[in-house]
């Protein structure tokens, strides 16, 4: 591998600290947040039981993180709420408007089954910009182009998509006709579909293909549905000659929500990848520079996803089961022996690429017993050897096949993807 790009872990003392995690971890044009409880860092303890100052407390944690790194609010790109209850929705959206004013990232909302610390009852994680990169690349007066249409819902308190540099982020799509502004209808199919077109339509608008999509995010009310959402999915992926002329389809994680935003059955987010680059980044074809998808035996292999899309100088891991990759079985025992099951898929996946562990940037890990989190720190820690990602923790009723874990990973690429050669 190629270490020209440093990866550089940060904390501070103003925001609640975890030695098994990195408050902020940046790499190249992005930092990735560990997600922030309400822990008030002076007392180590939730700071309320009111929800309003929970997510205040929140977002001056994240905020104390952003600005020890010299950045500020306005640099977020994309920011990531799970609640222990959907209808604290509008004292959250209260909260968030007046910090947030001028400039709204895009934005992920859902209701998840527990938080890692009892009295939690809202998580906010994020993505910033990184204008100056990770040595040694030279800081540059990157912009960022936040961008909205009217072919797809909008919301006042978010951004439909959001560029910087060679990457776009976009919103979290509830199946919402954008004519009406209303949920279409009570068949997931449609609402799978809704969801993707509204995707597309936001894609439309900038010039970029759906096949540009590098890793997909589904968040889904119920586990059952998931073989709907799968046939309605594989209509739009591949979605070009090309891209079907390889079968690519992007990373994939899917959550199952408690609850979702005006009680639908599914919402997709994307991340999108953006070779023309923001400005004052020189254009050039977008497809010039390449998606590098890849797929090992050595882990566990679903034909709606790809195990890691490499593009520019980041690789996204779908997400991880605790399956064998021998016998395409789910590892058979418990919560710790199913913990290094999937962080033995994603060793496998990234030294399939030609990295390390320490390469991940973040992790996102989904349990469904989240009192388990202290037995998967004891896995977890083997598996780094240097300054450890950030990390996202959330408790689930369900996980695909019956799981007690999954894990998914960003991935750091100093080499970056090459260009096409004309």
């Amino acid at each position: 591998m190629n270490h020209k790009i440093i990866k550089l872990s940060r904390n501070t003392h103003n925001a609640p600290q975890n030695t098994i995690h990195s408050q902020t971890v940046a790499f190249s044009h992005y930092n990735n947040i560990s997600a922030q409880l309400p822990i008030d860092p002076t007392t180590n303890k939730i700071v309320s039981t009111d929800i309003k100052e929970q997510i205040n407390q929140c977002l001056s944690n994240l905020e104390s993180i952003i600005k020890s790194i010299g950045h500020a609010k306005e640099d977020i790109i994309k920011i990531n709420i799970f609640l222990t209850n959907i209808l604290d929705i509008d004292a959250i959206d209260d909260i968030y408007a007046n910090f947030f004013q001028d400039y709204y990232p895009t934005r992920m909302v859902i209701a998840v089954e527990a938080l890692p610390i009892d009295g939690a009852l809202v998580q906010i994680d994020a993505v910033i910009s990184n204008g100056e990169g990770t040595h040694p690349q030279q800081p540059c007066q990157l912009i960022k182009m936040a961008r909205n249409t009217d072919s797809a819902p909008k919301n006042a308190l978010s951004t439909q998509t959001v560029a910087f540099s060679h990457y776009n982020n976009i919103t979290a799509q509830l199946p919402i006709n954008p004519k009406t502004g209303l949920i279409i209808s009570d068949n997931i199919s449609e609402q799978t579909e809704q969801c993707l077109n509204n995707i597309k339509a936001i894609l439309e608008s900038i010039n970029v293909p759906l096949d540009d999509i590098v890793k997909i995010n589904i968040h889904l009310k119920n586990l059952k549905d998931i073989d709907a959402v799968n046939e309605a999915y594989s209509t739009f992926f591949p979605d070009s000659a090309i891209a079907r002329s390889v079968a690519y389809v992007p990373a994939q994680t899917v959550t199952i929500a408690s609850a979702l935003p005006m009680n639908a059955l599914i919402q997709i987010d994307a991340v999108v990848s953006h070779g023309d680059g923001t400005p004052p980044q020189a254009v050039e074809d977008r497809h010039d520079i390449v998606i590098r998808a890849s797929n090992t035996d050595n882990a566990p292999q679903n034909s709606m996803s790809t195990q890691t899309v490499a593009f520019s100088h980041y690789n996204h891991i779908s997400a991880q089961l605790p399956i064998n990759p021998t016998n395409s079985e789910i590892s058979i025992g418990n919560i710790k022996e199913q913990a290094k099951q999937c962080l033995q898929n994603i060793k496998a996946i990234v030294e399939s690429i030609n990295h390390t562990m320490d390469d991940i940037v973040k992790i996102n890990i989904q349990l469904t017993n989240v009192a388990d989190i202290n037995i998967v720190d004891d896995v977890y820690v083997q598996f780094f050897n240097n300054d450890r990602p950030a990390r996202t923790v959330i408790g689930v009723s369900a996980i695909p096949m019956n799981s007690l874990i999954q894990i998914e990973a960003v991935v750091s690429n100093a080499e970056g993807t090459p260009l096409i050669k004309h």
